[in-house]
């Protein structure tokens, strides 16, 4: 006599295919916004000094909410993104930015730093940890991109602004300060209360 096979899924496959749609939604949903924010110039804040970008808010907060995978997942669609960008609309530094490791590797770390300072610090704080995580995933993206900038093309940069290559550093360095603080302020100011917002419509 033949047995009756059953077909249906597992109460632990279910749950586990809805978290991977649910991750999948948001790294589109994130990603989606990283483009939108840089096609239309709204990834820009104008500040009295400078102008503070939060194309890379999206990449913070995936990290933040459904850990360092997605963020990463995040981070490489909008770094692959920022090469199409320069590709398709060359500037000044364009050589630099259609080089992966100036434009995406900085923008996965930013999410792998975002998480583990967030899980540092909301041990004794959720407000904290996300505020934390918010500065440092920031500073990760100023730092990371300029640096590498700095320690591939110092002569290729001193050529596009037509500086002497012995003060390529001291500017870089001021480029950093000058955006990467505001650009840092910026992100916690914004990041604390949307992912606090989100976590209070999951409740």
């Amino acid at each position: 006599m033949a047995t009756k096979t059953n077909n249906r899924p597992t109460r632990q496959a279910v749950p586990r295919d809805r978290t991977k749609l649910r991750k999948l939604v948001i790294i589109g949903m994130l990603s989606g916004i990283c483009m939108v924010l840089g096609l239309t110039g709204y990834g820009f804040i104008p500040l009295p000094t400078t102008k503070a970008t939060i194309m890379h808010l999206p990449v913070i907060i995936g990290a933040i909410l459904e850990g360092p995978i997605v963020g990463m997942a995040i981070g490489l669609i909008f770094g692959l993104f920022s090469i199409f960008q320069n590709l398709s609309a060359p500037s000044l530094l364009s050589f630099a930015f259609i080089n992966p490791l100036v434009s995406v590797l900085p923008r996965i770390l930013i999410a792998i730093t975002a998480y583990l300072t967030y899980r540092a610090f909301a041990k004794k704080s959720e407000t904290l940890g996300v505020g934390m995580g918010a500065l440092v995933g920031s500073l990760t993206n100023t730092i990371g991109v300029l640096g590498m900038m700095y320690f591939l093309y110092a002569a290729e940069y001193a050529a596009a602004k037509s500086l002497d290559p012995d003060v390529v550093l001291s500017v870089i360095v001021g480029v950093a300060t000058m955006n990467g603080i505001p650009e840092a302020v910026v992100s916690v100011l914004l990041i604390v209360p949307l992912v606090a917002a989100v976590r209070r419509m999951k409740r």
